[in-house]
Order: C-alpha cells, then sequence, then structure tokens
C-alpha cells in the first residue's frame, strides 16, 4: 500500500502498474525497463505537461480528425498505465484500437484483448484470430499490422513506440504520432509528430481536445484543423521539449 502522503505517489502508482502488468503476463521484463527510462525523463520536465507538449497534443488531434482510418496502437505499457483513457481517446476521435507488441506472444496477445474488452471495446484488431498482414522493411514481431487496421492506416497514434517501426511506418506513407519523454530518441526523430510527455497526461489531454472541438464544431473545419498542422513544426517542437529539461 503506498501512502498518498508519499513525495512520490504518483509515480510510485504507475510504477506499480507496470510491474502488476509484468506479473499479469502481458508485459515483457524490457517493458519495465523502458518505463524507468521515461521515468528519468519526466523528472527533469518536472512531471507536468510543458507548452511543446501541449500544442503537440493539438497538431495530433487535428491530424486524426482529418484522417480516414486513424488507429490507435497499444503495447503492454500502453495497456498497463493508460488502457482507460485510450478506450476514451478513440471514442472521441473514432479511432480504431489495434494491439501490436515487440514481444508478441498468443498468451500476451490473449490478455491485452480480453482486458480491452472487458472494458467494452469489443473490436480490438491485432489479435490472435485475425490473419495479419506485414509491414515491408520492417524486421522484427511489431511488423504485424491488422488488414482493417495500421495496414491501411494514414494516421497512426504509437505511444511508447519503437523507433524502427516509426520510421518504417513514415516510409509507407503514414503520419506517426508518438507518445515519447525522451525527445533525442528515434522515436521522437522519425515521428511527425513527438509529444514529448507522459501517456498518462498526453491521452486525457487529447481527448479533452477532441471533445472541445466536437463541442464548438472544429472538428469538421478542415480549414482549422489543417491550420493547427500547417503552424506545427515537429522540429522545432523537439528543439523547445529539450530547452524545457531543467538540471537541477
Amino acid at each position: 500500500m503506498i501512502p498518498k502522503t508519499h513525495p512520490r505517489y504518483e509515480s510510485l502508482l504507475l510504477r506499480d502498474k507496470v510491474k502488476n502488468a509484468f506479473k499479469e503476463g502481458y508485459l515483457a521484463d524490457s517493458g519495465m525497463i523502458a518505463h524507468g527510462r521515461g521515468e528519468t525523463f519526466d523528472y527533469l520536465i518536472g512531471e507536468r505537461t510543458t507548452e511543446p507538449a501541449r500544442k503537440a497534443c493539438e497538431a495530433a488531434v487535428a491530424y486524426i480528425l482529418l484522417a480516414e482510418n486513424p488507429v490507435l496502437s497499444v503495447n503492454g505499457n500502453t495497456t498497463a498505465l493508460a488502457i482507460d483513457e485510450i478506450i476514451e481517446l478513440a471514442k472521441a476521435t473514432d479511432s480504431k484500437i489495434e494491439i501490436n507488441l515487440f514481444y508478441r506472444t498468443p498468451e500476451r496477445v490473449e490478455i491485452i484483448e480480453r482486458m480491452f474488452k472487458e472494458r467494452g471495446w469489443e473490436d480490438i484488431l491485432g489479435g490472435n484470430d485475425e490473419k495479419l498482414e506485414y509491414i515491408d522493411n520492417l524486421n522484427s514481431p511489431r511488423a504485424t499490422a491488422s488488414k482493417e487496421g495500421s495496414y491501411i492506416a494514414d494516421v497512426m497514434l504509437v505511444p511508447l513506440e519503437d523507433g524502427d517501426r516509426a520510421e518504417v511506418l513514415v516510409q509507407n506513407g503514414k503520419k506517426i504520432i508518438c507518445i515519447d519523454l525522451n525527445p533525442l530518441s528515434r522515436t521522437s526523430k522519425m515521428s511527425t509528430v513527438s509529444i514529448v510527455d507522459n501517456i498518462v497526461r498526453a491521452v486525457p489531454l487529447m481527448t479533452s481536445m477532441a471533445l472541445d472541438f466536437k463541442e464548438k464544431g472544429k472538428d469538421k473545419d478542415k480549414e482549422f484543423l489543417e491550420n493547427i498542422i500547417k503552424n506545427f513544426s515537429n522540429e522545432q517542437n523537439l528543439k523547445d521539449s529539450l530547452a524545457e529539461i531543467k538540471l537541477k
């Protein structure tokens, strides 16, 4: 039991979720290492959503709302940390959700698939029963692609992603949105929009923005959404994100 008075309460809660995901069998052991690496960068930005991250979230939402076939790709870490938030974002943006794992096993896929279905998301893509396609030029288990999802997607959200897959997906003509606390990572550099923030903050913010756009009717205003994208530079976003890192 983690006391709420602990100065690292929120961070320790996330660690606990990742640890439990490993124990429950749907997160690979390397996923815990990846979480710790991200946690370090979160400390450096003050465990807050910076202004560059907020602007990146807005650009990401614009891309998703303009997309014909937007897909939210989920792995073990994403499921452990933000499964409910991902579902809410998918609802708010009419996106599909697809399972994609580096250390893919039928057991891990089955657990994640069941978790989404238990929360009412029945149409989860990338499952064991689906005949999957494979992305060319990607030599890892993450090359799997649902015919209804990432194989034909024009815009993809790939939180906590691998750089090689992000790069190949971009080469395949897809607009790639990543959530990565490390602005120097290959994923951040390869993506169309890089959100340098913790997934537990970024995804709810994107949902809130999408719902706000819908309430104001701006979700259907193509010119409005295109202007957001036009005024966004991912290169500048990464420079600004690096400037937010404070070594104390």
